[in-house]
């Protein structure tokens, strides 16, 4: 979303699910600030405020002075969420990429501006022109495919080892270009895929995910809610079956078997199926288009684990 204040988006079914808001909460995607705001407004005594990129907290400085020590400021990564704090009252994530990051060019995440290639939330470690110049042909195939969900990844793996070395966000947009048909009206940009691929890969992020939804159920305490806001399918099927999981809520794949008694469910689902934006937020704000809400209460069975390709994590073969 360019320019204009940022708005949370699906915050009011946030605060509609999760009633009564009260205690300590944390917000995994600080970003702007905009979920934190609102979880502090609506009746938060707390919000442990994390983000992974500084630029967060810079920015944050014109306004947070106005809640005074009821905003905790912690650097790190959700994954690592239940370091940060344990008997929390609430655990919100938003998965989508900050506006602060996209609207600007020098951080390398828009495919409409020119800029490095870069992606790093962090702003270290290996950036994406790193990946695009380094990876083997089959890594970045597969990047692509199991991140992005793009139908061409080979074809375009292919023509970027050609045009080797990229080193800006349009220099990759003009290849991928080449290898896709033109766009008609009302669909998406042709990089769109492969730019959310690679994003996705330099932050690591559905290793993140998986993580930080395990971290959030041994953090959390009794009646606390898990409300996450997905932008794209996989990262919504993850956090699904996640769900469904810890909710005790899996069925026995063998009918003839004899039954099992049911584990105590880590969760109880408050959304069954995942909730939208309505018209007027559509309206409002574009961007929350392809956001779905889902929300989970943590009951007070004891946390345990889950493995990641049972909730659909994808996988890359290779070293990227």
């Amino acid at each position: 979303m360019a320019g204009g204040p940022h708005i949370p988006v699906l915050i009011d079914a946030i605060l509609r699910e999760c009633a009564p808001i009260h205690g300590t909460w944390l917000d995994g995607t600080f970003g702007a600030g905009g979920y934190t705001r609102a979880l502090l407004d609506a009746g938060a005594e707390t919000v442990i405020a994390v983000d992974r990129d500084p630029l967060a907290f810079e920015l944050a400085g014109e306004w947070a002075g106005a809640y005074g020590d009821r905003i905790v400021m912690q650097p790190g990564v959700f994954s690592k969420l239940d370091e940060y704090g344990q008997g929390l009252d609430g655990v919100v994530l938003d998965l989508g990429v900050s506006s602060m990051q996209l609207d600007r060019a020098e951080r390398g995440f828009s495919f409409m501006q020119d800029g490095p290639l870069d992606m790093r939330m962090s702003q270290d470690g290996p950036s994406a022109a790193d990946i695009v110049n380094e990876a083997d042909e089959g890594v970045l195939a597969d990047i692509l495919f199991q991140y992005g969900e793009e139908r061409a990844s080979r074809r375009i793996a292919r023509a970027i080892i050609t045009a080797r070395p990229i080193t800006t966000t349009l220099e990759l947009v003009g290849v991928i270009e080449k290898c896709l048909p033109r766009p008609k009206p009302g669909q998406s940009h042709p990089a769109t895929r492969s730019f959310q691929a690679l994003r996705i890969a330099v932050n690591n992020e559905y290793d993140e995910l998986y993580q930080g939804l395990m971290a959030a159920e041994r953090a959390l305490k009794p009646g606390g809610p898990l409300a996450v806001v997905t932008f794209h399918s996989v990262e919504d099927r993850m956090v699904k079956r996640f769900m469904t999981a810890r909710g005790g809520r899996q069925s026995n794949p063998n009918r003839y078997a004899p039954e099992v008694e049911a584990a105590p469910a880590q969760f109880e689902l408050r959304t069954r199926k995942a909730i939208g934006p309505d018209k007027d937020e559509l309206e409002m704000n574009p961007r929350s288009r392809s956001a779905k809400l889902r929300v989970a209460v943590r009951t007070d069975a004891p946390a345990g684990e889950i493995d990641a390709k049972s909730i659909g994590m994808p996988q890359v073969r290779g070293a990227i």
